[in-house]
């Protein structure tokens, strides 16, 4: 590579979407020892993208920082030390550095031409994964697997709700689900992402802006029964948290499972025990991803069972508008940037 800078989208200041902008001349990463630098081919956009942008208590980004956590592509360049990687090789890159964080966090991130990269993030794409199809995978998809699947939660004829259905890690969710046998209810909040939920392939779809899920549940499905196994839902899969816990411990049949890999909506929900213990639940907690997950996700994609969605590609260009769209909420499934 003769250049010495290269197109990247760059959060100069924590705020807004005004805060952020394409910039021709920041400076393109050159390898060094254990490292590689990544052509990046795609990149996706996730909510964890606009915490970032707007700043979060306690985390001290170091800016000038290249946003993006997601990303993959081909290696320009190999630095020493690296053996197992060469140019030209196709790579997924797994966005957490085990030395100083998150990639377009603490490290720049995919929203660029190039980014530097630790070899041991580095997973290889199979050849018939495209990169578009594998840029969305890492935090949301990889974060789906692993609460499904690596956990082994859930259970084929369960039935299944999905709160925060249309987004990257409920739709991952939904197509995980289904793809084990479950019986799906996915929950959205627009008439528009409900049929296209449905299409996705989801049992029953629940508009939670009209109708309380909860009720809804206990309606069509009975109440929950303290003696016998009837009624409500086997597995609630939420990563809102906020005003949507409870409820969701509400509409839970006995023995029933509560999936939590975030909480979008709030960490310090109000809470009711009496539904913990009375019905048995199972409060089952699940972070993050790991190349495994990856390594999976690639796989059933390779073998045709599973797709990616993916709302919008944009261009570099257009990035901020892609994390608009996170930051609105008006996508379904995930933003691509191909730099």
């Amino acid at each position: 590579m003769n250049r010495t800078t290269m197109r990247a989208l760059i959060l100069r200041r924590h705020g807004g979407l005004s805060d952020l902008e394409v910039v021709d001349d920041h400076p393109l990463p050159r390898a060094t020892e254990g490292h590689v630098v990544v052509r990046v081919r795609a990149s996706s956009f996730n909510y964890h993208d606009v915490f970032t942008m707007r700043g979060m208590p306690g985390i001290k980004v170091p800016l000038p920082v290249v946003i993006g956590l997601d990303m993959a592509g081909e290696i320009a360049e190999a630095g020493s030390g690296v053996s197992a990687w060469k140019p030209g090789d196709r790579v997924l890159v797994n966005p957490l550095n085990k030395q100083k964080g998150l990639m377009g966090e603490m490290l720049d991130g995919g929203m660029a031409e190039y980014c530097l990269v630790a070899a041991d993030q580095l997973v290889a794409m199979p050849s018939r994964v495209t990169f578009e199809e594998a840029a969305p995978l890492p935090v949301a998809y990889g974060t789906a697997h692993r609460m499904l699947i690596t956990h082994d939660t859930i259970r084929k004829g369960e039935r299944v709700l999905v709160l925060g259905a249309s987004g990257g890690v409920g739709t991952g969710c939904v197509i995980l689900a289904k793809h084990l046998g479950a019986e799906v209810i996915a929950c959205a909040g627009s008439a528009d992402k409900i049929k296209r939920l449905k299409e996705l392939g989801a049992d029953e779809v629940i508009n939670y802006q009209e109708v309380d899920f909860s009720k809804w549940a206990i309606e069509r499905y009975g109440k929950p029964q303290r003696r016998s196994y009837d009624g409500g839902v086997d597995v609630v899969i939420n990563f809102t948290g906020g005003d949507t816990w409870q409820p969701s411990l509400r509409c839970l049949k006995r023995g029933g499972k509560l999936l939590v890999c975030g909480a979008t909506a709030g960490y310090d929900p109000k809470e009711d025990l009496r539904y913990v213990w009375t019905f048995e639940l199972k409060i089952i907690g699940s972070n993050s991803f790991y190349d495994d997950d990856l390594k999976g996700l690639m796989q059933l994609i390779e073998q045709g069972k599973m797709k990616p969605v993916i709302d919008k590609v944009l261009p570099l260009e257009e990035a901020a508008e892609g994390l608009r769209l996170i930051q609105d909420r008006e996508v379904f499934g995930k933003v691509v940037v191909t730099p």
